[in-house]
C-alpha cells in the first residue's frame, strides 16, 4: 500500500483519570509534556483530513496495514514513554479511550514495534504500528486509540501519583468489498444565548452514512440586504456521531451583531464530505432561541486543518500505581 508523508499540529486536552477523551483541542502546560502524531497515511487518503490526524481505514478480513507515528518528549527531563493500544467507545458524541489499558477487539489487533521508548529532552522517535485483522473478523466499524503514556510515582511523601497519556484515534471498518459511504444531513439551525457574552448558533446533524463522523466547519452571517457580513466563525470540534445517530454542533458568534434578520450559512465537513445549510435567524437572541430550517447542499470538502494529538492528564492514587507495578 502506497503511503504519503504527513505533518499535523499537536494539541492537548485535559481529562479526568477515569477516561482518556480524544477530541477537542485545548492546550495545557505540563512539565511532563509528550506528544504523538501521524507520520504517514495511505496515498489514497491524502485529501482526507481525518486520515492525516488519525488512523482511518477500511480493510478486508485477513488484511494487515502498517503506519508510522512520531513520539516526542517536549519536557525538560528524560522520559520513559510506554506505547500501547486501548479500546475506545463513542458515547454522547464523545470519542473516549478506555481507562488504563482496557482493551477491545480492535485494540487486540494492534501491535507497536517496541513497547516503549526512552527519550531525552526534546528528542523524537518514529515507531511502526501494525494492525492485523483476523480472517474470522465480522463486518463493522471498530474504535480504539494508540496511546503513549508517562507514569510519575508519588514524590515528597505524597500518596498521589500521576499518569499522562497522549493518543491517536483509530477508526477501522472491516468487511468485504469497498468502503461503506460517509454521509450526513443538517436538520436545523438555532440561535441562542451562549455561556458568555456572545450568542451561539447550533445545528442538529444526523449521520445517514455507515461510518462515524468527526464534525468540523464554519458559520457565516450576512444581512438579508447583503450590506453586512460576519465571520466565518469556527464550529466547535470534538463532536463524533455514530451511524444512525444525531448530534449537535455549535459556533460562537464572537462579533457584535446588529439587531435584525440575518442569513446564516453553515458549512460542515467530516473527512472529504461537505454539507451546507442556510437559514434566517433574528438577533438579538430572545429568551427562547430562534430556529430556522436549512436548505441543504451537497459537495466535496477541501482539506482542512485538524488537531491530531491530544494529551490526557489525570491523577491516580498511589495504590493504583503499586498494583500496576506488582502486576508487571
Amino acid at each position: 500500500m502506497m503511503l504519503a508523508s504527513v505533518a499535523v499540529v499537536a494539541f492537548t486536552v485535559p481529562a479526568s483519570p477515569a477516561a482518556a477523551r480524544l477530541g477537542s483541542p485545548h492546550r495545557v502546560g505540563d512539565d511532563a509534556t509528550i506528544s504523538i502524531r501521524m507520520l504517514d497515511i495511505p496515498a489514497a487518503r491524502v485529501k482526507d483530513p481525518r486520515a492525516r490526524a488519525y488512523i482511518v481505514d477500511h480493510l478486508k478480513p485477513g488484511a494487515t496495514i502498517h503506519r508510522r507515528v512520531e513520539i516526542q518528549n517536549s519536557s525538560p527531563e528524560r522520559q520513559h514513554i510506554e506505547l500501547y493500544a486501548a479500546g475506545a467507545t463513542v458515547r454522547e458524541n464523545v470519542f473516549t479511550a478506555s481507562d488504563g489499558r482496557g482493551g477491545n477487539e480492535l485494540s487486540s489487533w494492534v501491535r507497536t514495534e517496541v513497547p516503549g521508548v526512552d527519550l531525552p529532552p526534546g528528542a523524537k522517535r518514529a515507531v511502526r504500528v501494525t494492525i492485523s485483522v483476523p480472517e474470522s473478523a465480522s463486518r463493522g466499524e471498530r474504535y480504539a486509540a494508540l496511546l503513549a503514556q508517562v507514569t510519575k510515582p508519588p514524590t515528597d511523601g505524597s500518596n498521589i501519583g500521576q499518569i499522562r497519556r497522549v493518543g491517536v484515534r483509530i477508526y477501522l471498518d472491516v468487511g468485504p468489498g469497498g468502503e461503506p459511504p460517509t454521509d450526513f444531513r443538517i436538520d436545523g439551525l438555532a440561535a441562542g444565548q451562549g455561556p458568555g457574552e456572545w450568542p451561539v448558533v447550533t445545528a442538529r446533524v444526523h449521520n445517514t452514512g455507515q461510518r462515524a463522523l468527526d464534525m468540523n466547519g464554519t458559520l457565516s452571517l450576512s444581512r438579508e440586504s447583503g450590506t453586512a457580513r460576519l465571520g466565518p466563525f469556527t464550529v466547535t470540534t470534538g463532536v463524533t456521531i455514530l451511524p444512525g445517530q444525531a448530534g449537535q454542533v455549535s459556533a460562537e458568534v464572537t462579533e457584535p451583531v446588529s439587531p435584525g434578520r440575518w442569513t446564516a450559512r453553515l458549512v460542515l465537513t467530516s473527512g472529504t464530505v461537505e454539507r451546507e445549510a442556510e437559514g434566517t435567524l433574528t438577533f438579538p437572541v430572545p429568551v427562547e432561541a430562534t430556529t430556522a430550517e436549512p436548505s441543504g447542499r451537497t459537495g466535496l470538502a477541501l482539506p482542512v486543518g485538524v488537531g491530531a494529538v491530544l494529551t490526557v492528564a489525570g491523577t491516580l492514587l498511589a495504590r493504583y500505581l503499586i498494583r500496576r507495578r506488582r502486576a508487571t
